[in-house]
């Protein structure tokens, strides 16, 4: 078997409150491999950087741009991806906050295929309109074809969430003719039925969409071998709900770490890496069967704290 590694996207707590959340924390199996391990350098990211620490490790991204991942997104959809350059278009809620636009997570929308649908086949003659292909995926997933452009700086989604919007927008070659189409397809659904039933379900508009992940076909990445990532703290960390992100890193500890600490003791495996992210970092850790025998280092999770 392959050694594994483990990736936690905003398993690290933010400085402000990990004192205090690593005092609420009972992850007996995560603080008996930290204080085993051997730290890798960390790596470190920019605060507005296009994608999430974790997003440019997965997907091989750099920061200017999000990672390209539409092809992949239309396979796992059971799409065949065709030729040209294509981009995930995700309908969300854009809510005002004192003087500017936040991202609402896309995960917390409730929308149905129904409703998307119903968004989707409105917009689409607009994108016919202004030459580009629109295609249909799942509730939250629709692609478009563009290939002029290919040069369009993209932000994935949890990257922008929760912040001014204006500063993730898309930007470079071809950006204003991306805001007069978006323009359009925002006062179309002002007044669409789909938001009106909305609205009287107390339900939030679905106000924009987010356009990312533009790739051709030869941009998909590649699978990473013996890597799992789970990405259950992300929710409740874009939302800054610590209670539940306390909850999901409990059950990380029983569901994702003690099977790999009992195969290191039971010498299925030789060694286990653990990678742990915050908005701004990658933060490593190896174990093998031979630092499980340091047994004069307690269990501790205060390595955790930067």
């Amino acid at each position: 078997m392959r050694d594994p590694t483990l990736l936690l996207p905003f398993a690290l707590p933010p400085a402000q409150h990990a004192k205090d959340l690593i005092k609420s924390l009972n992850m007996p199996s995560l603080a008996r491999l930290l204080a085993c391990a051997s730290e890798l350098p960390v790596q470190r990211f920019e605060a507005f950087a296009a994608a999430l620490p974790h997003e440019i490790l997965l997907h091989g991204a750099g920061p200017d741009s999000s990672p390209p991942l539409a092809h992949q997104r239309m396979q796992q959809l059971g799409i065949t991806p065709q030729t040209g350059f294509w981009f995930l278009l995700q309908p969300v809620h854009l809510h005002i906050a004192r003087d500017h636009l936040l991202l609402t997570d896309p995960r917390q929308l409730i929308m149905d295929d129904q409703d998307s649908h119903a968004l989707f086949e409105s917009a689409q003659p607009l994108f016919e309109e202004f030459g580009h292909v629109l295609r249909y995926g799942d509730a939250r997933h629709w692609f478009v074809r563009a290939d002029s452009w290919h040069a369009l700086r993209t932000t994935t989604p949890d990257a922008a969430t929760g912040h001014n919007v204006d500063v993730w927008l898309p930007s470079g070659d071809h950006a204003r003719a991306w805001r007069k189409l978006h323009n359009e397809i925002q006062m179309l659904w002002h007044t669409h039925p789909v938001n009106e039933a909305r609205e009287t379900q107390s339900l939030p508009r679905i106000n924009a969409l987010w356009l990312w992940g533009g790739a051709s076909a030869e941009q998909s990445p590649a699978p990473v071998e013996g890597l799992t990532v789970d990405e259950s703290l992300l929710p409740p960390a874009l939302a800054d709900d610590w209670g539940r992100w306390l909850v999901a890193m409990h059950d990380i500890d029983h569901r994702q770490v003690l099977p790999l600490l009992q195969q290191l003791q039971n010498k299925v495996i030789h060694r286990v890496t653990l990678q742990l992210t915050d908005a701004t970092c990658v933060r490593q850790w190896q174990i093998s069967r031979l630092d499980l025998l340091k047994f004069w280092r307690k269990p501790s999770l205060h390595r955790l704290i930067a």
